[in-house]
């Protein structure tokens, strides 16, 4: 076996959370957003796993090979585009679909010379102010589109910038400003990420485009993924390698952080932020042992973490730890460690075996 780290990948949970958005939104099309190695879980494996999906979105041109050499045939979207002129021949010959969102990119489709003509989508900024045609330049630039031999079938998408919030004013503007400038243009349309799927029923529109509530993570601020009926598809594990007794006053770990408050149990485990544990992770982020909740102490090291093991005297080495999933959210850890679920999923080493379960 070597060192215990793993992370178990539940394919049923996966599927099972698939579910949930073709429930949630049961007349759009789902484009499952598979990019960033299908946020730490492995982008092959989530793409076959998520076989019923109708599309892919990833963030390049290397992921989307990556997809078709794995044998995915559904159409596969290229979130931020293309970077470089010389990608679009690739795009062709693989049937990618890219974001257009610049001007540049524009010039680029005008000029190129393609194999066949690409599917893309087309960028409104409605009020994210990342990438994307200002509302005023919209149809210009769909009507230099649609004269372009190198462009195919053209869709239409805007992505939120406050949709985690349910009640957020902003995200109605945006859905607003979107209709008056996509609607009626004989365009498919694409507005829902998770939180869009899950608060914003009105945003469903042709295709909606999940990501974090694939993997079991809550979108919504407030909202429990357990409350939303998603399941964790990844469980981060690892075991005990020692066991010590400590005395009060002893300093624990880097730095002397933690000093045990009295002669206590200290567990080490074989997990740290090299495996992508989370390094600022404080003292009393909680932990299954056995299945019972511990406490983190000190600092976490690259390759261990140290446990208060006074809830559970009779610990010992070999025992198993789970430090997100079945039992313990994703999301409770990223907000301890003042992040989101998303980056935790996504920073799971490679040197972590994933084993489908």
């Amino acid at each position: 076996m070597g060192r215990p780290a793993r992370a178990l990948l539940d394919a049923g949970a996966l599927r099972h959370n698939l579910g949930e958005v073709k429930r949630r939104a049961p007349r759009a099309r789902v484009m499952a957003i598979v990019k960033a190695s299908g946020y730490g879980h492995g982008l092959a494996w989530v793409a076959r796993t998520l076989a019923d999906a109708d599309a892919f979105g990833v963030a390049s041109v290397e992921e989307g090979m990556t997809l078709r050499a794995a044998g995915v045939t559904r159409p596969i979207c290229l979130l931020a585009g293309f970077f470089e002129d010389s990608e679009l021949d690739l795009l062709s010959r693989h049937r990618l679909s890219p974001v257009v969102h610049h001007a540049d990119q524009v010039h680029a489709l005008e000029t190129a010379q393609v194999e066949a003509p690409l599917s893309i989508w087309l960028k409104l900024d409605t009020g994210m102010h990342r990438i994307g045609f200002a509302p005023e330049a919209f149809d210009d630039v769909l009507a230099r589109l649609r004269a372009c031999a190198a462009v195919g079938e053209i869709r239409a998408m805007t992505h939120f910038a406050n949709a985690d919030a349910a009640a957020d004013a902003a995200t109605r503007a945006q859905i607003e400003a979107f209709r008056r400038h996509a609607d009626d243009r004989g365009l498919e349309t694409s507005l829902a990420n998770s939180a869009g799927v899950l608060a914003w029923p009105e945003s469903h529109a042709d295709w909606v485009r999940p990501g974090i509530m694939l993997y079991g993570g809550s979108p919504l601020l407030g909202k429990s993924a357990e409350a939303l009926d998603l399941k964790p598809v990844m469980t981060l594990t690892t075991a005990l390698i020692a066991v010590h007794r400590r005395r009060k006053g002893e300093a624990v770990g880097y730095g002397g952080d933690y000093r045990c408050p009295e002669d206590m149990p200290v567990g080490v485990a074989a997990i740290g932020y090299g495996d992508g544990y989370p390094r600022h992770a404080p003292a009393g982020t909680p932990v299954l042992v056995n299945g019972r909740r511990v406490s983190l102490i000190g600092r976490v090291s690259m390759d261990m973490i140290m446990l208060d093991l006074r809830t559970q005297p009779e610990a010992k080495v070999g025992d198993p730890l789970v430090l997100w999933g079945e039992g313990l959210s994703v999301d409770e850890i990223a907000a301890r460690a003042g992040t989101i679920s998303y980056e935790l999923l996504c920073r799971v080493a490679e040197r972590v075996p994933r084993v489908v379960i």
